[in-house]
């Protein structure tokens, strides 16, 4: 594949099988999004041929474009099942006939086969589960209960490509194709993603920027370098210490080559006038003619930048003391409180709109508060970092010598190197900030901060637009500076090694954790167990009695025992439609073996439909019990 003189890769043979799970990573511009537009047959190759097995169904989501509009989100998402819903149509038409058609005649017996082979291939789709498989993927990709039936085109462009992503994952095509596609997900819609994908029965193949994504997810990597697809076995991590190996024996191989030219060109020189060793000179002019030479493309310079370390602050940076905030009729904060003291690292976690970004922004003391007080300590200097930052930057300026006057006792080498780890190589070092998009702008903004920041840094998503090579050198920058940090990120890995505590915000509340996620998710796994145990011994006595006698005054402790209420009920409400949709297999049996026995199948047909309509009052409780769940969570 080609985009003018320059080759993507070359010679590329590869077999994706129905069980693959595969992560396409490489260096910005090596053609990774190319190859995945290839696999789903919206781009053409130069050379050679792609086959694909016959009746295959592709599903593709690119990073962004995608809208729907004409319908709710609910709807949209329904739309995927189309042959069911066709079915279902058809079967409550063939049930009306059944009812009118003479039984002793032929027509009859032609609509009952009609009717049984619609019933089994209903059940073959898991029609009766259509409404519940939505549910669970809206609420995965957290699309609250309340906006299941608004109109799409109410939502934006990153919730745009959720009603995608969700479309995409109910349909459960043969293969999947996903490029990057938790751009715009928060991190427990990443997490329910992950899981998701574990599961899922077919082959995918997606492109990230999220290491822990990748780890957790793929089982092969295909890596695009030199142009050319080298292919490796498990996961990211795994990938990297088998790609240094990989390359290692390149070089030994190209040095090996190397010498083996120099004594063939030497001989050669040596010998070219001589007869009597014209049989041997022409061997060895025939040998490095037939010689492959290896070639290593030069490689990209490990970029270390530390930041320039800012003068100490006082031990406590900023304290909250019983903060509300209210936007109009909405409460965020309730008389929260909260202290920042000198060398943390904290990293806010929380569900989309759970008030993380309002935090922050309280933190930089740039949003004005409700109610409270916020006291900023000894020598504190602020640096804030908005999703935003882009419209602080002058538009007629050029990259290079805007970040010159932010950085003068830098070179240039060193200017140009962060500028190209920060994906803005080669010329485009001298665009000017008018002519970039909102990400690259960002992306910029955020490296221009690393200059000279101060002594408390608030970082707003600041991984977003950044591809692994550039987290690599922002990350350890982070790790080095000697100053204060809260961030907001969605990325598992980069909050892991760089948090020394996390804060879970929702509910109008905050809750501290020490240590990265990993800890953070294993504490509030424990407390859940703990809380848990009471209403369990409860139950016994009468629920509803037990957990209010049990319930204590502080609303953070309530809430895992309305939670583990709620779940008991739900896995309860599974149960019972797991049961029901046997039931409704066993009657489709039924029906079949009824044949023409007409007073036989009606009473089975009613049943089955009592059947249905009991699933779906059972769908109802569920998806309205896991609502509330998500809302207690919040």
């Amino acid at each position: 594949m080609r985009y003018g003189a320059r080759v993507l890769f070359d010679g590329l043979d590869w077999l994706v099988t129905p069980a693959d799970r595969i992560g396409i990573v490489g260096g910005n511009g090596t053609g990774k999004s190319t190859l995945l537009k290839i696999l789903h047959g919206t781009e053409q190759l130069d050379v050679g041929a792609i086959e694909r097995q016959k009746n295959i169904e592709i599903g593709y989501l690119p990073q962004e474009g995608l809208a729907f509009s004409g319908g709710t989100v609910f709807e949209e998402c329904l739309s995927v099942f189309d042959e069911v819903l066709a079915l279902e149509r058809e079967i409550e038409e063939l049930t009306h006939r059944m009812a009118e058609v003479d039984p002793s005649g032929p027509e009859y017996q032609a609509v009952v086969d009609r009717y049984d082979w619609c019933s089994t291939r209903y059940l073959v789709l898991d029609g009766y589960t259509k409404e519940a498989q939505v549910g669970s993927v809206l609420g995965g990709l957290a699309f609250p209960k309340s906006d299941w039936h608004r109109p799409c085109e109410e939502f934006s462009g990153g919730w745009q490509m959720r009603i995608a992503l969700a479309k995409l994952l109910l349909a459960k095509p043969n293969l999947l194709l996903l490029d990057e596609p938790t751009n715009h997900l928060d991190l427990e819609a990443r997490n329910w993603l992950e899981g998701y994908l574990t599961g899922y029965p077919h082959a995918f193949v997606l492109i990230s920027h999220d290491r822990f994504f990748l780890d957790a997810t793929v089982r092969k990597i295909v890596h695009l370098w030199n142009a050319k697809a080298h292919f490796y076995t498990g996961n990211y991590s795994k990938f990297e210490g088998l790609r240094d190996e990989r390359l290692e024996q390149l070089r030994a191989a190209y040095r090996n080559q190397r010498d083996r030219i120099e004594q063939l060109e030497a001989f050669i020189g040596r010998f070219r006038y001589k007869a009597s060793k014209a049989k041997q000179v022409q061997s060895r002019i025939k040998e490095l003619e037939r010689m492959e030479r290896i070639e290593i493309p030069p490689e990209e310079k490990t970029i270390h930048f530390k930041f320039p370390q800012p003068v100490a602050s006082g031990r406590v940076v900023v304290e909250l003391a019983d903060v509300s905030k209210a936007y109009g009729a909405t409460r965020v904060f309730d008389n929260v409180s909260a202290r920042i003291e000198r060398g943390d690292r904290i990293a806010l976690v929380g569900a989309n709109g759970a008030g993380k970004s309002t935090l922050i922004r309280i933190l930089a003391g740039i949003e004005p508060l409700t109610a409270g007080l916020r006291k900023e300590g000894y020598k504190v200097g602020i640096d804030y970092f908005a999703q935003d930052q882009y419209r602080e930057l002058n538009p007629d300026a050029v990259l290079f010598e805007d970040l010159l006057q932010h950085a003068p006792l830098m070179d240039d080498s060193q200017l140009r190197g962060l500028l190209g780890c920060f994906l803005f190589s080669g010329d485009d070092a001298f665009k000017r900030i008018r002519v970039l998009s909102g990400g690259e702008r960002n992306r910029y903004a955020l490296a221009r901060l690393l200059l000279r920041p101060s002594n408390f840094l608030l970082l707003d998503e600041p991984t977003n637009h950044l591809d692994l090579r550039a987290k690599e050198v922002l990350l350890p920058a982070l790790l080095e500076f000697d100053g204060t940090l809260v961030f907001v990120s969605h990325d598992r890995y980069f909050i892991d090694r760089l948090a020394n505590k996390v804060i879970h915000v929702g509910g109008g509340d905050l809750e501290v954790f020490p240590g990265g996620y990993e800890e953070f998710l294993w504490a509030r796994e424990q407390r859940a167990e703990e809380s848990a145990r009471p209403a369990k011994r409860a139950v016994s006595g009468g629920l509803r009695a037990a957990l209010q006698a049990a319930a204590p005054v502080s609303r953070r402790r309530m809430n895992p025992l309305k939670a583990d209420r709620i779940r008991g009920r739900i896995q309860a409400v599974e149960r019972e439609i797991e049961t029901l949709e046997g039931n409704c297999r066993n009657l489709q049996v039924e029906l079949v073996s009824a044949g023409a026995n007409h007073i036989r199948r009606q009473k089975v047909l009613a049943d089955l439909e009592e059947r249905q309509l009991e699933i779906q009052r059972h769908e109802d409780e569920w998806a309205e019990l896991s609502e509330r769940l998500a809302a207690e969570a919040r």
